[in-house]
C-alpha cells in the first residue's frame, strides 16, 4: 500500500508529498520516509542527517539557506508542528527557472512534506507560534559549504505572506545576489 501521494510543483524536480495516515480510534500512524516510494520521485539516496527545528514566534523566517557542492544535498521537510510558508529557490545556473522559486504551505494538520533536490535554496516562514519542522538530509551539514540568500533579496522577490518578519542578524546581513554576481551552482 502506498502511504505518499506526489505533486510536483511549478518547478521541476520540487515536489509536495502527501502522506496518507493510518486512522483508528486510537489515533493515527504516520510514515514520514520509504526509500522504495521516494525513489519514484528521484530520492535515490541514503539519509545522511536527520535534524528538528523549532520556532516560537509567528512571522519567524529562516532561511534561504544552502551548501556548494560537493556538499550539496536534497531534503524532504515535514511540518509536524503548526503551519509554515516554504520556499524553494532554483540555483542551478542551466534551469529555465534559475533564481525562481516555488512556495507551498507545510501543516501538520494537511499531512504533506516538500522535497527539495540539490541546486535549491530553501527557507521558511512561519505562519503559527510554536513550529516544529523535521528535515531529512542526504548529505550532512558541512559549514564549509553553507552558503545563503538574504530571505528579502529583491532579485529573488519573495512574497512573503506576514509583513511583520522576524529574521535572525546571520540571514538578514547576508548579502544580496546583486553584490556577489552570483553565477549559480
Amino acid at each position: 500500500m502506498n502511504r505518499f501521494n506526489f505533486k510536483e510543483l511549478s518547478i521541476k524536480d520540487v515536489f509536495e508529498i502527501y502522506q496518507s495516515p493510518i486512522k483508528d480510534e486510537r489515533g493515527t500512524f504516520t510514515r514520514l520516509f520509504c526509500l522504495n516510494e521516494l525513489k519514484k520521485i528521484g530520492w535515490l539516496n541514503q539519509i545522511s542527517q536527520i535534524n528538528r527545528t523549532f520556532t516560537k514566534t509567528i512571522g519567524s523566517i529562516r532561511g534561504m539557506h544552502f551548501q556548494l557542492p560537493p556538499a550539496s544535498e536534497s531534503k524532504i521537510i515535514v511540518c509536524t508542528r503548526g503551519k509554515i510558508f516554504d520556499v524553494a529557490v532554483d540555483l542551478r545556473k542551466e534551469s529555465k527557472t534559475f533564481l525562481k522559486y516555488t512556495s507551498l504551505i507545510l501543516s501538520s494538520k494537511i499531512n504533506n512534506m516538500i522535497l527539495i533536490p540539490k541546486g535549491f535554496a530553501h527557507g521558511f516562514q512561519t505562519l503559527t507560534k510554536d513550529v516544529e519542522l523535521i528535515y531529512f538530509h542526504d548529505y550532512e551539514y558541512t559549514p564549509k559549504s553553507e552558503q545563503g540568500i538574504n530571505p528579502l533579496d529583491p532579485l529573488i522577490n519573495i512574497n512573503w505572506p506576514i509583513d511583520n518578519k522576524i529574521i535572525s542578524i546571520k540571514d538578514k546581513t547576508t548579502k544580496m545576489l546583486s553584490e556577489i554576481d552570483f553565477k549559480g551552482i
